[in-house]
């Protein structure tokens, strides 16, 4: 029986001791890890290896992670990327959003949601053919794509998962804490505004100016997906 081989995660971070403390859970937890400690290898790298996971610091010596994460969606990169930074604003998360980053992990550096935040990106895919609808709103799940309209709409992995959960409850007002508890699969510290930041994005990735609005805010509650 042929066994497959481990996922691999790029780690591009400039702190040395830290980018081997990263490498070093990686490995123990099973999984390849590659090392970059500059934009420029870590952009050859992804080009050479095609990680199935990117982890960035958001503060590159020579060019903003940021610059670097953006760079690498312009290429067609796919896979997950996710960035190390040291605040939680609101802005901080729109900023990682505009970049076309997943999600984000806060310093100082835990081992345990680190690897918790890579076993939620990384899960073993499922063949399936099945496709989510809703009106002209077209979820394929096998290629993690919308289609709206006949426009197909590439998605990050978390605007995936959130569409996902509410094309699953149509016409159902799902609340904050489900969608937190069911998209991102483990806990926030303190008040969060991840989901308003995701929902946003979504919103301008699959809503047609001048069309109805698909996924409707219920205030004080959470959020629901119908018609009108």
């Amino acid at each position: 029986m042929t066994v497959a081989p481990s996922p691999c995660v790029l780690v591009i971070e400039t702190d040395e001791s830290l980018a081997n403390q990263l490498a070093c859970d990686l490995q123990e937890a099973g999984y390849e890890s590659i090392l970059a400690h500059d934009a420029t290898s870590g952009l050859q790298y992804c080009r050479d290896r095609q990680p199935a996971l990117i982890v960035l610091d958001r503060m590159l010596a020579g060019e903003s992670g940021l610059s670097l994460c953006k760079n690498l969606r312009s290429t067609g990169m796919r896979s997950p990327v996710l960035i190390l930074m040291a605040r939680d604003t609101v802005d901080d998360r729109v900023a990682c959003l505009e970049a076309g980053a997943d999600d984000y992990i806060l310093k100082p550096y835990r081992s345990e949601d680190f690897l918790k935040l890579i076993r939620l990106y990384l899960k073993p895919d499922v063949d399936t053919t099945e496709q989510l609808r809703f009106g002209d709103l077209i979820l394929d799940i096998a290629s993690r794509r919308a289609i709206h309209g006949g426009r197909a709409i590439d998605l990050t992995m978390k605007e995936f998962e959130l569409l996902k959960f509410l094309m699953e409850h149509p016409r159902e007002v799902l609340t904050r804490e489900q969608i937190l508890e069911n998209v991102w699969g483990y806990d926030f510290l303190g008040e969060s505004n991840v989901i308003e930041v995701y929902i946003r994005y979504l919103r301008l990735k699959i809503e047609d100016e001048g069309q109805k609005r698909l996924i409707q805010t219920v205030r004080g509650v959470g959020y629901v997906l119908r018609e009108s």
